[in-house]
C-alpha cells in the first residue's frame, strides 16, 4: 500500500503482548494502512513514558497508573483504550533464603524499582498502602529492568522488589530470588496511549489499530494452541502460562472504562503521588 502510515510503538517483551507481536508479524495491521514498528522497553512503564515525551515512539502499551499520573503531570500523551481488562498480580521478590518471609517483613525496606513512575515504583505505594505502612518512609532504589531488580536483591542493595510474578518464576525456581506473596492492582492494568499530535492526525487509524489488536487478543485467548505458543516463545512453564491465561482478559469489544481511572485518580491522590490540581478534570486530560 503506497500510503501507508509508519508509527513506532514500545511495549514489555511479556506474554501480555503477544496479540502486537501476532498482528504485526501476520500483517494485519498493514491491511489498514499502518506499518507498525515495534520495540520491546524492557525498561518498562517508566521507560515508555519516558519515550512518549521524546518522541522515540508514538505509542506505548503500558501501565494504568504509570500513564495516568504522567498525563495528569503534564505529558503530552493521550489513552486510546484499556488493552488488559484484568488487574496485575505483582510478585513480592525478595533476596533468596533471606530473613524476609512474608509481606509484612517487607515494611521499612528497600525496594529496588525500574524507575521513577514505573509499575513498580508505584506499586510499592499501593502495597504499603495496604498494608497500612508510612508512605514518607518508602525507600527506592533505581535498578532499570527485572536483571538490575534480581541483581540488587542478591547484593542486599534492596530488599524487596515488584514485578508481574509470571514473568519472574523462572528467577525463583534458579533461586534468584523468593517470592512471598502478590500486590493485585485494583485497577485494569494495560492501557494503550499515544502522543497527542499523532491522535489528532490520525485519530480513525488508531482506532482501528486498536480494532485489529482487540480481535488479535481473542483470539489468543480462545486458540487451543495458545498455551503451548506463549510457553515456547517467553520461555515460560506451560503450567504458569495456563494459570495465567485463564486469569487473563484484554479488552475485546474496546469498551470505555472510565470508572477505573477514577479510582486510579483517586489512588494516586489518596497516595499522595498527585496534586488535588493535577487530578482535577482528569477524564478530559488523559482521553483522546
Amino acid at each position: 500500500m503506497t500510503n501507508e502510515i509508519g508509527l513506532k510503538i514500545g511495549g514489555v517483551p511479556e506474554h501480555f503482548n503477544l496479540p502486537w507481536r501476532l498482528a504485526i508479524e501476520e500483517g494485519k495491521f498493514q491491511e489498514i494502512g499502518l506499518n507498525l514498528h515495534w520495540s520491546d522497553m524492557s525498561g518498562g512503564t517508566g521507560q515508555m513514558i519516558r519515550g512518549l515525551e521524546t518522541g522515540s515512539i508514538d505509542i506505548a502499551v503500558l501501565l494504568t497508573e504509570g500513564i495516568t499520573k504522567s498525563i495528569l503531570q503534564g505529558l503530552d500523551a493521550k489513552i486510546l483504550q484499556v488493552y488488559v481488562v484484568s488487574p496485575l498480580s505483582w510478585g513480592i521478590h525478595v533476596p533468596n533464603q533471606g530473613e524476609i518471609k512474608k509481606p509484612e517483613d517487607v515494611e521499612n525496606q528497600t525496594f529496588a524499582i525500574s524507575r521513577y513512575g514505573s509499575g513498580s515504583h508505584l506499586m510499592a505505594y499501593v502495597m504499603a498502602d495496604q498494608y497500612d505502612w508510612n508512605l514518607e518512609g518508602l525507600k527506592f532504589n533505581v535498578i532499570g529492568d527485572v536483571y538490575g531488580g534480581l541483581w540488587a536483591l542478591e547484593h542486599n542493595e534492596a530488599q524487596a522488589f515488584l514485578w508481574e510474578k509470571y514473568t519472574t518464576f523462572p528467577f525463583v525456581e534458579q533461586g534468584k530470588c523468593d517470592y512471598v506473596g502478590d500486590v493485585v492492582t485494583p485497577w485494569p492494568c494495560f492501557v494503550v496511549a499515544v502522543r497527542s499530535e499523532i491522535a489528532e492526525k490520525h485519530g480513525d487509524l488508531l482506532k482501528t489499530m486498536c480494532e485489529v489488536v482487540n480481535q488479535k487478543a481473542l483470539e489468543v485467548k480462545n486458540h487451543p494452541d495458545s498455551a503451548e505458543i506463549i510457553s515456547w516463545r517467553y520461555n515460560l512453564r506451560l503450567d504458569q502460562v495456563k494459570r495465567w491465561l485463564a486469569e487473563t482478559d484484554w479488552n475485546y469489544k474496546g469498551i470505555e472504562y472510565p470508572l477505573a481511572f477514577e479510582k486510579t485518580t483517586h489512588y494516586l491522590k489518596k497516595l499522595n503521588l498527585l496534586s488535588e490540581a493535577e487530578a482535577e478534570d482528569w477524564r478530559n486530560k488523559l482521553f483522546v
